[in-house]
């Protein structure tokens, strides 16, 4: 055991802790949550935006940490299996694969590894500064290391993109609060407001607009006294008003435009019976059925209402949709003391079934049940049941699909009414 054998145990020592450095400093960047960071870059943490800036080209960044980590870990192998072999002769190098096994998989992988999967953020902090001088030492090798890569793996069809990450983000985002709801950290109501939020660029205003055959509607043609009561008697304070045919949407009354208009042919000594409602009408505002509701939510904010009339690309009328739809696609059903509530109501019975109306849209009940039912090709519960059976069931009928047992309850002509739902 002289000079150069204590020499050779040091080296092998420090290349051992500089393989410790480069697996917890991979394991910290790569495993830090991007968002944390740039909370503590925005603190004034300068460690957490350089950590920012090396993980922006995560390629650049595991070619540099790789690079390193094995050129320490080969060296320290030969400078033991070299050292051994002096000691113990030919069986030095058997012994040496395992003695360095041990100290590499303890002590400069899962050691470090651990210590960095428990606080990333900070330990990407720590180590950025160091890496960044490392990747742009080792720029010209890595630079050279990427194009081999690039171009074997487009011989295999794979094509690579450094920036895959920024359009991974909001997938991303979606997981982690699926997988808080799952393990306890994310409250259902929680989950389902920012889910719904973020899906709203996703869905189209078809999917949550009222259809057409659930439109109050009024005659142009019809005295004022009449449009008078029907606006009365109605829960809903905007009515489009259609001549001739319900297609030919002319324009759309509010409730309270029409009383003031009223109130003051009233006043003024008028007859009432002279009184054209559409002087009151405001013009309607068509919108295509697949506008997301996304842009449909801005526009109504930019346009100052909230009232919209649903069109396929034949500019046939297909339904309305409000801004208190979309709301309600984000924080749940909104009702108030005009609202039905059977409109909406999913009734759980003793035994566990369900007892749905065919309106209720599938996403509706998936919120409402944590259920997965799948809405691509239906938005209603009726119109799954029929997409899944091809054709029109009568009552009595029971189907099962997607892991549910439905029995059509009530049919009224050609659309299922009420449904029996029933997890099997």
């Amino acid at each position: 055991m002289d000079t150069p054998f204590w020499i050779s145990c040091a080296a092998i020592a420090a290349l051992l802790v500089l393989s410790a450095f480069f697996s917890g400093s991979e394991t910290a960047l790569t495993a830090a949550s991007r968002a944390k960071l740039r909370n503590r870059a925005d603190k004034g943490e300068r460690a957490a935006q350089r950590a920012l800036d090396i993980t922006e080209d995560s390629e650049r960044l595991i070619g540099s940490v790789l690079l390193g980590n094995n050129l320490v870990n080969i060296l320290a192998a030969s400078l033991a299996t070299a050292l051994f072999t002096r000691l113990f002769g030919d069986s030095g190098v058997a012994l040496a694969t395992l003695v360095m096994t041990l100290l590499v998989l303890i002590f400069a992988e899962v050691l470090p590894k651990t210590y960095a999967i428990t606080r990333p953020e900070a330990a990407a902090a720590k180590a950025s500064g160091p890496i960044s001088l490392i990747i742009l030492v080792f720029a010209p090798i890595v630079s050279a290391v990427r194009a081999i890569t690039r171009g074997v793996l487009r011989l295999f069809g794979v094509e690579t993109d450094p920036d895959s990450h920024i359009l991974a983000v909001r997938e991303e985002i979606m997981g982690a609060i699926a997988l808080g709801h799952s393990e306890g950290a994310v409250e259902k109501e929680d989950r389902d407001r920012l889910l719904g939020a973020l899906d709203l660029g996703d869905r189209a205003v078809e999917e949550i607009m009222l259809h057409r055959s659930q439109i109050e509607m009024i005659d142009a043609a019809a005295p004022a006294v009449e449009v008078l009561e029907q606006i009365l008697a109605s829960r809903h304070t905007r009515l489009p008003v259609y001549r001739n045919e319900p297609e030919n949407i002319i324009g759309v009354i509010h409730a309270k435009d029409l009383s003031r208009a009223m109130y003051k042919v009233q006043a003024a000594g008028k007859k009432i019976e002279d009184f054209n409602p559409l002087d009151v009408a405001m013009e309607p505002y068509f919108i295509p059925e697949t506008t997301t509701l996304d842009d449909q939510m801005r526009e109504f904010l930019k346009r100052h209402t909230h009232f919209a009339l649903v069109v396929d690309e034949y500019g046939s009328l297909e339904g309305l949709i409000t801004l208190e739809d979309i709301l309600e696609e984000i924080v749940g059903e909104i009702t108030d003391e005009f609202d039905m509530q059977s409109d909406h109501e999913i009734k759980r019975l003793q035994d566990g079934a369900y007892v749905v109306e065919g309106h209720v849209t599938i996403r509706d009940l998936n919120r409402a049940n944590d259920w997965s039912l799948p809405d691509d090709e239906a938005n209603t519960i009726a119109g799954l049941v029929i997409h899944e059976a091809q054709m029109i069931p009568n009552e009595g009928q029971v189907f099962s699909f997607h892991g549910m047992r439905f029995e059509v309850m009530k049919r009224d002509g050609n659309r299922v009414a009420r449904l029996k739902i029933r997890a099997i």
